[in-house]
């Protein structure tokens, strides 16, 4: 079973309630996984601390690795400052995946009749961690989000994911096909590497 940890600076106690984050404090969500083999720390924009641990892992475990891991985690919660501007979006999430189902199609469409594949269908979703996929039977899916970084990053997702129609693997194969199709696609993934989590954090309005 899961709890959440307050990390304080006198040091972690177990509550069973949410509590408030304020200066020096943070909410830990500990979660436990019978597939996970080892812990794994996670610090989500705008969510609490999340532990993964397997189901084996004791409470004195867990307090060690908050303990030792504390700075890192003050670390990644001081470079969570927002720069997109998205605070000042007034976008429900219906019109944002109308706006992104337009976008990847006709993006997707082309890429596809260059390459000479084909896929199933897409879908668009609300992914907390992806921002595309492609499935064995051929369907992409894309994360609604992407219609509001630039057109330029959208576009590389896509052609991302309709390379592995080719290929289903990131092998140097695809990886050769993803830098035909389009040269700077490093540009792109640094993009979402910096500033994908407050993307991915991103609600719309109701």
């Amino acid at each position: 079973m899961g709890g959440r940890w307050e990390l304080t600076q006198e040091g972690l106690t177990l509550s069973a309630e949410l509590i408030v984050t304020v200066l020096r404090v943070e909410e830990v969500e500990v979660r436990r996984s019978p597939r996970a083999r080892r812990w794994r720390l996670e610090v989500p924009w705008g969510e609490p601390v999340r532990l993964t641990t397997p189901r084996s892992m004791c409470r004195v475990e867990v307090e060690r690795v908050l303990r030792e891991k504390r700075a890192w985690i003050e670390e990644q919660r001081r470079r969570q400052v927002p720069r997109l501007g998205l605070e000042r979006l007034a976008v429900s999430e219906s019109e944002a995946r109308l706006g992104a189902r337009e976008l990847v199609s006709a993006c997707a469409e082309e890429e596809a009749e260059q390459l000479g594949v084909a896929y199933r269908r897409i879908r668009i979703g609300d992914q907390r961690t992806l921002w595309g996929s492609c499935s064995p039977r051929g369907t992409l899916s894309f994360n609604w989000r992407l219609v509001l970084a630039p057109v330029e990053v959208l576009d590389y997702i896509v052609v991302h994911e309709v390379c592995h129609l080719r290929f289903l693997d990131h092998s140097q194969r695809f990886w050769r096909l993803v830098e035909r199709r389009r040269p700077h696609w490093r540009e792109q993934r640094e993009w979402l590497r910096e500033h994908g989590p407050e993307l991915l954090a991103f609600k719309a309005s109701a």
